[in-house]
């Protein structure tokens, strides 16, 4: 039995003081951050994982920290957050919604901030035709880049789940899926002047049509909203974990990670866990 342990990949999407679905509020992530920082964890770079996952070595203790979409909440709270505990986050952007312009204010800067409304919200917002509102700017992703808190890779292009807008029409889908990765590299090339082979599922959905599609686009490493497994050395790259993060307090999170982690446990763990979730399923 391997005494490896396992690298926990932590799903975010909104820091903001709103709350509310798939979003932690500022104070939570700041005691979620400072307490991973006074553990001692890494926050591994893409490369680094995947160098893992490969059979490099890594540091004991080492966790990903990854966000979905690229809100402007990730520019303003998140951000100074990562900075402020010397921590890294990979963040998953849909390139087709961020914007340009200036970078607006972020926490601690002393001025006031933009508002950063909850995830139904901006979903309506972003219906409504008002990215700009809610999304990041190209200008905020370069000073992320500089201040090495993030790293972006792709989301596709427009989070679109084409199985359900083609139906029946598999040869539609296809073509639809392959131009949505090649406009997202194309646009991350553009602006940030390389792309990665990491890529992040819309709405964790994925089919063979999917994963067919993404390695011709030269997608690699494959993001999937699945907590039901343990990301060790030689598990396959196509299908990496992850678990989604609560508002809930550091202790919460380090539990969490440490049974995820387990190279004995962990195993049992997530396999409880899924068991819990098809038991719900039934009721």
């Amino acid at each position: 039995m391997s005494n490896t342990p396992a690298v926990p990949v932590l799903m975010y999407h909104h820091v903001t003081p709103e709350g509310g679905m798939i979003a932690v509020t500022p104070e939570v992530f700041d005691r979620q951050m400072a307490r991973l920082a006074r553990a001692g964890y890494t926050s591994l770079t893409a490369e680094q994982f995947a160098g893992y996952l490969a059979g490099e070595a890594v540091p004991k203790k080492s966790i990903v920290i990854t966000f979905d979409d690229g809100y402007l909440n990730n520019w303003v709270y998140a951000h100074p957050i990562l900075q402020r505990y010397g921590l890294h986050a990979i963040l998953f952007i849909v390139t087709g919604l961020i914007g340009d312009g200036e970078a607006r204010p972020c926490a601690g800067q002393g001025t006031d901030l933009p508002a950063t409304p909850d995830h139904h919200a901006c979903k309506k917002i972003l219906a409504d035709g008002r990215a700009d509102d809610v999304m990041l700017r190209w200008s905020e992703i370069q000073a992320m880049r500089e201040a090495g808190t993030f790293e972006f890779h792709s989301h596709t292009h427009t989070h679109t789940r084409w199985d359900k807008e083609c139906g029946e029409d598999v040869d539609a889908k296809r073509s639809h899926i392959a131009q949505e990765l090649a406009d997202s590299r194309d646009t991350l090339q553009r602006h940030l002047g390389e792309v990665s082979d990491h890529l992040c599922w819309p709405q964790g959905y994925f089919d063979t049509d999917y994963v067919d599609a993404a390695r011709a686009a030269g997608f690699r490493h494959l993001y999937t909203t699945d907590a039901f497994g343990q990301n060790l050395p030689g598990t396959s790259p196509g299908h990496i974990y992850r678990f989604a993060v609560r508002n809930l307090p550091g202790s919460w999170l380090n539990r969490r990670i440490w049974l995820t982690a387990h190279p004995q446990l962990g195993a049992g763990y997530v396999a409880w866990r899924a068991w819990k979730k098809r038991i719900r399923k039934r009721k």
